[in-house]
């Protein structure tokens, strides 16, 4: 399976970055970023929306989408390595994970994603996010494995 985040926004070097490529060395599975941003001065719901797009125009178009969302389902680690073991078992060749920016994910990324998620009720910065994701596929990877990585 391939895996693909599609982000909004360019993350630059710092403690984020590090976090990301510390995880992102660890996971088997090949995880290609594509970050997007909008360069025209737009604002609220037009902003949204050209987010949006450029998120839809960057996901493999056969993928199955997880969308990061403060409205998604809180789900366990668990839960999550199920999900990706159970695509992976169906023949699933592309995941797309994708993250919006600070104003949120435009309906039309929400209605295209076939599972919805949080990471909890608390707002986290966007570029901390990704590392926590690839985390979270490092840490479903172990647990498919049977490896004793994760613990409940």
């Amino acid at each position: 399976m391939r895996i693909t985040i599609v982000a909004v926004g360019r993350l630059r070097a710092g403690p984020e970055k590090t976090l990301l490529d510390h995880f992102i060395n660890r996971v088997s599975w090949p995880v290609n970023i594509r970050e997007v941003e909008e360069k025209k001065n737009l604002t609220g719901v037009a902003l949204k929306r050209r987010e949006g797009e450029l998120i839809l125009e960057n996901c493999p178009k056969a993928a199955q989408v997880i969308a990061l969302d403060e409205r998604g389902k809180e789900i366990s680690s668990r839960a999550f390595a199920r999900k990706i073991s159970d695509w992976q078992d169906d023949g699933v060749g592309d995941l797309c994970i994708v993250i919006g920016g600070a104003d949120g994910l435009d309906e039309a990324v929400r209605r295209r994603a076939n599972l919805t998620i949080s990471f909890g009720r608390l707002t986290w910065p966007h570029m901390l996010v990704r590392g926590m994701l690839v985390e979270q596929l490092y840490r479903a990877q172990q647990i498919i494995a049977g490896h004793p990585y994760h613990r409940d």
